[in-house]
């Protein structure tokens, strides 16, 4: 049994669910960093896997994302503490801050300071873009992977195609342009 990586696993997304504001994709910025980075118990490969299907499913994607990257390190175990590390202290988050914007939405400064936190939270997300990117550049995929992220930006904008059409496009568009020559994942 995993008993020991599981409690690490959510232990760290406890911490973290607890830390990090912005919705689920600053919070998938900040766990790559901890899981890939720092401690290195996912590859960058892996990240990519956990983030490209916690898009593509249905519901919240950062509990996705941890039920993923949980069971990666840890199976089933460390894929249900990972989920209760993010969920529980964000759910009592949620509740208290529902509370305070009550009492005070209609202050300036507090209308303000709600407005910085998106503006952080989407340069978080543009960073996170950013290295999912750099991680499967490897050679010539950084070229197209940059307008490609751009194109996709530009349609959900006006609204031009579903999410689930501009993914299955852009998977296409990944398909026929392909990896570069011997860049194929380790085994």
């Amino acid at each position: 049994m995993k008993l020991r990586p599981a409690l690490a696993m959510g232990s760290l997304l406890l911490r973290l669910g607890n830390t990090t504001f912005g919705g689920g994709d600053p919070a998938m910025a900040a766990m790559q960093r901890e899981l890939v980075d720092r401690l290195r118990w996912i590859t960058a490969e892996q990240h990519g896997l956990a983030f490209g299907l916690a898009r593509v499913t249905p519901g919240t994607n950062v509990l996705a994302y941890c039920a993923a990257t949980g069971w990666m390190v840890a199976g089933w175990l460390g894929s249900l503490l990972s989920v209760a590390g993010v969920v529980v202290p964000s759910a009592l988050l949620a509740v208290w801050l529902s509370g305070v914007y009550d009492s005070y939405g209609g202050n300036p400064w507090f209308r303000a300071g709600v407005a910085g936190v998106v503006a952080g939270a989407v340069g978080m997300m543009a960073s996170s873009g950013v290295s999912l990117i750099r991680a499967r550049a490897r050679g010539r995929w950084l070229l197209p992977g940059l307008p490609l992220a751009a194109a996709v930006i530009a349609a959900m904008w006006f609204q031009a195609l579903s999410p689930l059409k501009l993914l299955a496009a852009a998977g296409l568009l990944g398909a026929l342009y392909g990896d570069p020559a011997g860049s194929e994942d380790p085994a």
